[in-house]
């Protein structure tokens, strides 16, 4: 786990200038040292510049970087972010090639791959990873990222330079990189955030490099190739097939994350698939004699002012309760006040370099930041639920009917607090829509299905692209902001390339949501578990919290220096600042709904204030 950065200049001089690009690349591990705590290096050779900043979690006493490999005359750099956890099998392959090996470093062995089969040999890794190669003899650059953008990594140009951070702030350390918003990226902002659209970085002119893709920049400018792509084909496995290969496919994949030379630990909800990621591990530990470590979280005083409601329906603790006895880990419980919460929100906008999920994201930021005291390693539940078809929009028929992303169906609760000015000057829905429909005509079909099956799968396709996307964002930032690694085993390549194409009766058996992934974990679960009704991750129902935000986005409307007065009507907010609480219908996902975007919209203000945000044409 790393953060990396640097840039390509085809043309220059380096040497005349030397100094000062070291300087330069100096200034990007700086302002990215939160992912790398452990060490530093850089490099620089003829137009290419690398920098990087590592945190220690394998091969903690080989894996400096940027790692140089030289065969006959001709040298290769490399920078990564990331695991590769095949690393051994690969390994052993390219010795059967005639390879030899200096480390035992993923990094050595991925470009050992780069060196005997070139950039297509990214489809053989299994792993989450960003990084930069450069070919010292070809005088190219290849930036990729894994197949579903775990790992980020950002671009912009400069001339005919090209400028690459882990995180955009690494981008503004460069010279004349520039926070700017047009148009679109308001549009980004206020009509899908907190997703964004990928390979967009919202900023004007920087981009990300898209999942699954290589980025190859030279001489003859640069070029996008794809690596992989999820593929629809027809499903052949009896449902007893089914559920076993489903069930090997997840314990194979925890078993390869759980890979580490520091200690690990699970975050555990008590909800399905935490629930089956701990007991995977917990077994696995049990084996060598070990206790796995489990974290939970909450929110102070939650047992008093909880809501139950469609999209949680009860509370965690309980449950928790239930598994650390089952699996009898070593358990800490976590919570976040009101103080800390709102505290967090801002470092939230710092980890992400946009405004996120609100408290939704800096809740995890603090829980993240308490772990990692004690841990560098966490492995989560994430994504089953994008995968398995949990979320609502999966089972109703309103969301098969609707024409647009189905966790912020409606543009109006966005709008409620803007101005009638920015409604007017911003093509909200049109943008909104039109990423829609791109998405939707990228979607992979099978020939032969029927219009609700079709339906279904734009809705997986959408979820696997944006949802899950925004979700994978939101625990990658804050859990390297606090200098630690989040795992997430059902983001496996191998478990999405199958369930996609897992028949809706064989996914949802008898009308039971996630019935596969339930039926795949009644060898590692106890029933009462495992059939729990879903409930998301939780948030505060403490009205303090809200009045606290109400005081603060007053107090910001207040100051003839606030951003985002430019963009909200005060008379709107102040009347819903008076008007009775309301948690209402969320406008993203499940969780984030009046407060949140009282608390969204203090984001954005803080964003435009502290990144000094210049707007163009808007």
């Amino acid at each position: 786990m790393s953060g990396i950065a640097g840039f390509l200049h085809p043309s220059m001089d380096l040497i005349k200038r030397q100094e000062e690009l070291q300087n330069i690349l100096k200034k990007m591990n700086e302002v990215q040292k939160r992912r790398g705590r452990d060490d530093e290096g850089i490099y620089l050779k003829k137009g290419c510049g690398m920098a990087h900043v590592r945190l220690a979690i394998l091969d903690l006493e080989t894996g400096h970087q940027p790692f140089i490999k030289r065969m006959g005359e001709r040298e290769y750099s490399i920078v990564f972010d990331g695991e590769i956890y095949n690393k051994n099998d690969l390994k052993k392959q390219l010795k059967k090639e005639g390879a030899t090996f200096e480390t035992n470093t993923d990094i050595e062995v991925l470009l050992t791959g780069y060196i005997l089969h070139g950039i297509d040999y990214l489809k053989e890794l299994n792993g989450v990873f960003a990084g930069a190669i450069w070919d010292n003899e070809e005088e190219q650059l290849y930036l990729f990222r894994d197949r579903f953008g775990v790992k980020p990594l950002f671009y912009t140009r400069v001339g005919e330079n090209v400028i690459f951070s882990s995180e955009i702030k690494g981008l503004f350390a460069y010279p004349n990189v520039n926070p700017v918003l047009d148009r679109d990226g308001l549009c980004e902002v206020f009509a899908l955030g907190p997703a964004k659209t990928y390979g967009k970085g919202v900023f004007k002119n920087i981009e990300e490099v898209l999942p699954a893709h290589s980025l190859i920049v030279g001489k003859q400018g640069q070029k996008s190739v794809s690596y992989w792509t999820l593929q629809s084909v027809e499903h052949k496995d009896s449902m007893e097939q089914t559920v076993e290969k489903t069930a090997w496919l997840l314990e194979d994949a925890v078993r390869m994350q759980m890979v580490s030379d520091v200690p690990i630990c699970t975050f555990l909800s008590g909800g399905v698939d935490s629930s089956l990621v701990t007991a995977i591990c917990a077994k696995e530990k049990k084996k060598k004699g070990e206790v796995l470590d489990t974290f939970s979280f909450d929110f102070k005083d939650n047992n008093k002012y909880f809501q139950s409601n469609d999209f949680q329906p009860s509370q965690d603790r309980p449950w928790v309760d239930k598994m650390v006895e089952y699996a009898r880990t070593n358990h800490q419980y976590l919570e976040c006040d009101n103080m800390e919460l709102m505290d967090y929100l801002y470092k939230a906008v710092d980890a992400r370099d946009l405004p996120c999920m609100a408290d939704v994201e800096s809740s995890m930021l603090y829980f993240c930041s308490q772990v990692a005291r004690t841990h560098k390693v966490a492995l989560t539940g994430e994504c089953a639920d994008e995968i398995f078809g949990g979320y609502p929009w999966f089972h109703k028929q309103e969301f098969f009917e609707a024409d647009d992303f189905p966790w912020s169906r409606s543009m109006e609760p966005r709008q409620s607090l803007l101005s009638k000015e920015l409604i007017r000057h911003l093509p909200m829905k049109e943008y909104a829509h039109h990423a829609y429909e791109t998405t939707i005509k990228e979607t992979p079909l099978l020939e032969g299905e029927n219009k609700i099956e079709k339906r279904r799968r734009e809705i997986a396709y959408l979820n696997l692209r944006w949802f899950m996307v925004t979700l994978l964002d939101r625990m990658e930032r804050t859990s390297m902001y606090s200098g630690m690694g989040a795992r997430v085993p059902f983001a496996d390549y191998r478990i999405v390339e199958y369930v996609f194409n897992v028949p809706w009766e064989m996914k949802c058996p008898d009308g039971v949501v996630k019935g596969l992934l339930r039926r795949a974990g009644e060898q590692y679960l106890p029933k009462e578990v495992l059939y729990r009704k879903k409930s998301p991750y939780p948030k505060t129902y403490h009205p303090a919290y809200e009045r606290m935000l109400g005081r603060e986005l007053h107090e910001v409307l207040s100051q003839a220096d606030s951003p985002i007065r430019a963009f909200v009507d005060k008379k709107k907010v102040e009347q819903f600042l008076s008007s009775p609480s309301n948690y209402g219908k969320p406008w993203y996902g499940q969780l984030m709904a009046g407060p949140q975007m009282l608390a969204y919209l203090l984001q954005v203000n803080y964003w435009l204030k502290k990144y000094k945000v210049q707007l163009l044409d808007v």
